[in-house]
């Protein structure tokens, strides 16, 4: 693949994002990562990143070359204007939308449109970002379709000619660990287990099977859904 530029990567701290992290690491020349806070209940994910970003290129060495900068930019407003399980304590449940109440309106419409302008300066072409509309839960803005409509609006309104690659668009949780064992062993698979924070209640507590979580929240259910099904096959 072309490494054009290099690649800008949407870093959650999360299972998801750190696995992106290691496709794009494969992948391309230059590597560089970005971070959102927007006042989600589960912050701990944020704090994780730094820990979880120096052991994945520890150990892959052949990455450490590849991994440039970080960057954490402040999206406090976000979470002002959401009334979500994510950004407040309420008990995650079904909205009467029929998304659940974890849905955050607009995120990763704003987190795309804001990696895309820090890409615009640092001369980047290829943009990372972990959205997946196979094992999710039903968020609008991570569907294909979404993501594509957000590109054209992206290259058009800043004249460029961005790629908003999304490699777990189409592939479930397990085969989410099967890529990351595919890139880079049991080894990344044991520093995204126990490295990588996915709960939404953000209990950093417990160390399951599967990693830390609370174990009862959907993302919590769908990460050890898929782990269950890996350890297995």
């Amino acid at each position: 693949m072309s490494a054009e530029g290099g690649a800008l990567v949407l870093f959650s701290g999360g299972q998801d994002s750190a696995t992106c992290l290691a496709w794009a690491l494969d992948r391309f020349d230059t590597v560089e990562t970005i971070g959102f806070d927007y006042g989600q209940r589960h912050h701990v994910e944020l704090e994780v990143r730094e820990q979880l970003r120096a052991e994945m290129v520890k150990a892959q060495p052949k990455w450490e070359r590849k991994l440039g900068g970080d960057q954490m930019i402040d999206l406090a407003v976000l979470g002002q204007i959401s009334d979500t399980a994510l950004t407040s304590g309420v008990e995650i449940a079904m909205a009467a939308s029929g998304l659940p109440n974890t849905f955050v309106p607009g995120r990763n419409l704003l987190f795309l449109t804001f990696a895309a302008a820090v890409a615009y300066r640092r001369g980047m072409k290829h943009i990372v970002t972990g959205v997946c509309e196979t094992d999710y839960s039903g968020y609008p803005d991570c569907r294909d379709d979404t993501i594509k409509a957000l590109q054209v609006a992206l290259n058009l309104g800043m004249e460029q000619r961005f790629a908003l690659h999304t490699p777990l668009m189409w592939i479930d949780k397990a085969a989410t660990w099967r890529l990351a064992d595919t890139l880079g062993g049991q080894a990344l698979v044991e520093i995204i287990r126990t490295g990588s924070h996915t709960c939404y209640v953000g209990d950093r507590t417990n160390l399951h099977e599967w990693g830390y979580g609370c174990g009862e929240c959907p993302a919590c259910e769908l990460r050890s859904a898929g782990w269950e099904t890996f350890i297995s096959a």
